[in-house]
């Protein structure tokens, strides 16, 4: 069964500033905590069935092809609220994270590594806990 067709050609879809590649960056927070969950990128017909579905569904780049969030974990993103940059260049989404865990890795936010140091002796720390085991969220 085939998804039905959506209108990537809306007008409002033409507020948006596509990059040369077609993509524009998202920013997910979470409604609530105003955690900031992950970063990723849409195209037209993903920012469409975002609206449509009303569950995130991003561009992945390195699969080139679109992506509804949670399709292979279960950790949907269910979209409260979509915002638009000052620039038109960006898109912050307000979303209830199913689960509370948004990343691969298996926590809440894929920004759990934080900055630790100085220029000189400075290091990336990961300071959130694993919520669930990847291996136990994606079987191939």
């Amino acid at each position: 069964m085939t998804a039905p067709a959506i209108n990537t050609r809306a007008k409002w879809l033409n507020k948006v500033k596509w990059d040369e590649h077609g993509l524009v960056p998202v920013i997910a927070q979470e409604v609530g905590s105003n955690d900031v969950l992950m970063f990723a990128w849409m195209n037209r017909e993903a920012l469409a069935r975002t609206v449509e579905l009303g569950e995130a569904v991003y561009w992945s780049r390195s699969r080139k092809k679109l992506w509804h969030k949670g399709e292979e974990s279960g950790h949907v993103q269910k979209v409260r609220e979509i915002r638009l940059d000052c620039d038109e260049d960006v898109i912050l989404l307000k979303i209830e994270q199913v689960d509370n865990i948004a990343c691969h890795t298996g926590r809440h936010s894929c920004f759990f590594q934080k900055f630790e140091g100085t220029a000189k002796s400075g290091e990336w720390q990961a300071v959130d806990p694993v919520l669930k085991d990847p291996e136990q969220i994606y079987t191939k």
